[in-house]
Protein backbone atom coordinates (compact mmCIF):
# COMPACT_ATOMS: atom_id res chain seq x y z
CA UNK A 1 0.00 0.00 0.00
CA UNK A 2 1.32 3.79 -0.33
CA UNK A 3 0.81 5.90 2.29
CA UNK A 4 -0.16 8.99 1.15
CA UNK A 5 2.36 12.20 1.78
CA UNK A 6 2.10 14.22 4.47
CA UNK A 7 0.75 18.11 3.84
CA UNK A 8 3.01 20.61 4.47
CA UNK A 9 2.73 23.77 5.34
CA UNK A 10 2.31 26.23 2.71
CA UNK A 11 -0.55 23.98 1.23
CA UNK A 12 -1.96 23.82 4.38
CA UNK A 13 -1.52 27.90 5.01
CA UNK A 14 -3.67 28.11 1.38
CA UNK A 15 -6.20 25.73 2.87
CA UNK A 16 -6.19 28.16 6.14
CA UNK A 17 -6.82 30.80 3.88
CA UNK A 18 -9.58 30.29 2.41
CA UNK A 19 -11.47 28.97 4.87
CA UNK A 20 -10.55 32.76 6.49
CA UNK A 21 -12.84 33.75 3.77
CA UNK A 22 -15.24 31.65 4.83
CA UNK A 23 -15.05 33.05 8.25
CA UNK A 24 -14.47 36.52 7.37
CA UNK A 25 -18.13 36.09 5.52
CA UNK A 26 -19.78 35.01 8.67
CA UNK A 27 -18.31 37.75 10.71
CA UNK A 28 -19.85 40.38 8.23
CA UNK A 29 -23.11 38.25 8.20
CA UNK A 30 -23.28 38.57 11.81
CA UNK A 31 -22.45 42.32 12.08
CA UNK A 32 -24.96 43.48 9.55
CA UNK A 33 -27.86 40.74 11.12
CA UNK A 34 -26.91 42.84 14.33
CA UNK A 35 -27.24 45.78 12.66
CA UNK A 36 -30.44 45.04 11.27
CA UNK A 37 -31.78 43.53 14.27
CA UNK A 38 -31.03 46.20 16.78
CA UNK A 39 -31.66 49.26 14.34
CA UNK A 40 -27.72 50.22 14.59
CA UNK A 41 -26.73 52.50 12.02
CA UNK A 42 -22.97 51.79 10.23
CA UNK A 43 -21.28 54.31 11.73
CA UNK A 44 -22.22 52.99 15.81
CA UNK A 45 -21.98 49.32 14.53
CA UNK A 46 -18.22 49.28 16.15
CA UNK A 47 -20.65 48.30 19.42
CA UNK A 48 -21.37 45.48 17.40
CA UNK A 49 -17.77 43.67 16.85
CA UNK A 50 -17.13 41.87 19.94
CA UNK A 51 -20.73 39.96 19.38
CA UNK A 52 -20.07 39.49 15.87
CA UNK A 53 -16.44 37.85 17.00
CA UNK A 54 -17.66 35.94 19.75
CA UNK A 55 -20.12 34.27 17.34
CA UNK A 56 -17.87 33.82 14.52
CA UNK A 57 -15.67 31.86 16.63
CA UNK A 58 -18.10 29.37 17.72
CA UNK A 59 -18.77 29.11 14.18
CA UNK A 60 -15.41 28.04 13.52
CA UNK A 61 -14.86 26.02 16.08
CA UNK A 62 -18.37 24.05 14.78
CA UNK A 63 -17.42 24.46 11.10
CA UNK A 64 -13.75 22.85 11.34
CA UNK A 65 -14.78 20.51 14.58
CA UNK A 66 -17.82 18.93 12.39
CA UNK A 67 -16.37 18.68 9.20
CA UNK A 68 -13.21 17.07 10.20
CA UNK A 69 -14.96 14.39 11.90
CA UNK A 70 -17.68 14.07 8.96
CA UNK A 71 -15.15 13.75 6.22
CA UNK A 72 -11.73 14.99 7.55
CA UNK A 73 -11.67 18.31 5.06
CA UNK A 74 -12.92 21.41 5.38
CA UNK A 75 -13.73 23.81 2.41
CA UNK A 76 -10.11 25.15 2.33
CA UNK A 77 -8.86 21.46 2.59
CA UNK A 78 -11.15 20.20 -0.30
CA UNK A 79 -9.87 22.88 -2.73
CA UNK A 80 -6.67 22.24 -2.08
CA UNK A 81 -6.42 18.62 -1.90
CA UNK A 82 -6.16 18.01 1.76
CA UNK A 83 -7.36 15.82 4.54
CA UNK A 84 -7.47 15.23 8.16
CA UNK A 85 -6.95 11.87 9.44
CA UNK A 86 -6.18 10.11 13.11
CA UNK A 87 -5.72 6.39 13.60
CA UNK A 88 -5.83 4.07 10.49
CA UNK A 89 -6.59 6.91 8.11
CA UNK A 90 -9.66 7.58 8.48
CA UNK A 91 -11.22 10.92 9.67
CA UNK A 92 -10.72 12.08 13.45
CA UNK A 93 -13.62 11.03 16.13
CA UNK A 94 -15.91 14.69 17.35
CA UNK A 95 -14.14 14.84 20.51
CA UNK A 96 -10.36 14.78 18.56
CA UNK A 97 -11.53 17.23 15.76
CA UNK A 98 -12.90 19.54 18.46
CA UNK A 99 -9.27 19.26 20.78
CA UNK A 100 -7.87 19.65 17.16
CA UNK A 101 -9.33 23.44 16.56
CA UNK A 102 -8.50 23.83 20.49
CA UNK A 103 -5.27 23.33 20.10
CA UNK A 104 -4.85 25.88 17.20
CA UNK A 105 -4.78 28.49 20.21
CA UNK A 106 -1.64 26.53 21.38
CA UNK A 107 -0.33 26.89 17.21
CA UNK A 108 -1.11 30.84 17.74
CA UNK A 109 0.11 31.74 20.83
CA UNK A 110 3.65 30.27 20.86
CA UNK A 111 3.90 33.16 18.44
CA UNK A 112 2.73 30.75 14.91
CA UNK A 113 5.46 28.63 16.04
CA UNK A 114 3.05 26.19 16.71
CA UNK A 115 1.85 26.21 12.75
CA UNK A 116 5.50 26.68 11.07
CA UNK A 117 6.32 23.14 12.45
CA UNK A 118 4.26 21.84 10.14
CA UNK A 119 7.20 23.04 7.60
CA UNK A 120 10.35 22.35 9.86
CA UNK A 121 9.05 18.83 10.49
CA UNK A 122 10.26 16.00 8.90
CA UNK A 123 6.30 14.65 8.97
CA UNK A 124 5.04 17.64 8.31
CA UNK A 125 2.53 17.64 11.80
CA UNK A 126 1.99 21.48 13.50
CA UNK A 127 1.49 21.46 17.30
CA UNK A 128 -1.75 21.39 16.97
CA UNK A 129 -1.86 17.81 15.21
CA UNK A 130 0.52 16.62 17.50
CA UNK A 131 -1.75 17.65 20.97
CA UNK A 132 -4.46 15.92 19.00
CA UNK A 133 -3.03 12.64 17.71
CA UNK A 134 -3.83 13.55 14.06
CA UNK A 135 -1.89 14.23 10.84
CA UNK A 136 -2.63 15.89 7.24
CA UNK A 137 -2.47 14.13 4.00
CA UNK A 138 -2.66 14.45 0.21
CA UNK A 139 -5.82 13.02 -0.57
CA UNK A 140 -4.20 12.09 -4.29
CA UNK A 141 -2.52 9.38 -4.32
CA UNK A 142 0.71 9.94 -5.19
CA UNK A 143 1.12 7.70 -8.97
CA UNK A 144 2.60 4.42 -9.40
CA UNK A 145 5.72 4.05 -11.79
CA UNK A 146 4.80 1.79 -14.65
CA UNK A 147 6.23 -1.18 -14.79
CA UNK A 148 9.62 -1.95 -16.31
CA UNK A 149 9.24 -2.56 -19.67
CA UNK A 150 9.56 -6.21 -20.55
CA UNK A 151 12.02 -7.57 -23.56
CA UNK A 152 10.21 -9.51 -25.98
CA UNK A 153 12.20 -12.47 -27.11
CA UNK A 154 12.95 -11.62 -30.96
CA UNK A 155 13.20 -14.01 -33.30
CA UNK A 156 14.76 -17.33 -33.04
CA UNK A 157 17.33 -17.77 -35.87
CA UNK A 158 19.03 -21.15 -35.84
CA UNK A 159 22.76 -21.30 -35.91
CA UNK A 160 23.95 -22.39 -39.46
CA UNK A 161 26.98 -24.49 -39.26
Amino acid sequence: MIRPRPAGFWIRALAALVDFVVFFVVYSSFKVLGMRLTGVDAESADALKPMASFFTLVFAGAYTSVLHHLAGQTIGKMLVGVRVVAGEDGPPPFGTALLRFIGYFASAGTFTLGFVMAGLRHDKRALHDLIAGTRVERTKEPEAAPPPPTETPGPVVADAV
